[in-house]
């Protein structure tokens, strides 16, 4: 059995910053690409950030410049930094992790965690 686990959510003045952190824990073999993804009221869940396992990166233009994501492949752990935010960052946040289970089987499984929210206000 798999979990995928956010912490660090909250609410935060425009400006400020947070650091969302997230674990992957149970039988895996290996995980691929992970990643932050958020879902604003009334909207369809985005892409903010991917890592792939070789530190390889990937941001939406919205949050180049103020994000960092970053990993530890050995304790199966993925955190995103942010900084200088802003009211639309206001959303619940969701990791994403891509993972192998089987190390002769190249198949992965995509799991969610269950979110936490970040809340840009004064």
């Amino acid at each position: 059995q798999v979990q995928v686990v956010e912490s660090g959510g909250g609410l935060v003045q425009p400006g400020g910053s947070l650091r969302l952190s997230c674990a992957a824990s149970g039988n895996i073999f290996s995980i691929s690409n992970m990643g932050w993804y958020r879902q604003a009221p009334g909207k369809g869940r985005e892409l903010v950030a991917t890592i792939k396992s070789d530190g390889s990166t990937n941001y939406a233009n919205s949050v180049k410049g103020r994000f960092t994501i970053s990993r530890d492949n050995a304790k199966n752990t993925v955190d995103l930094q942010m900084n200088s935010l802003k009211p639309e960052d206001t959303a619940v946040y969701y990791c994403q992790a891509d993972i192998q289970f089987q190390p002769d089987s190249t198949t992965e499984f995509r799991y969610w965690g269950q979110g936490t929210q970040v809340t840009v206000s004064s």
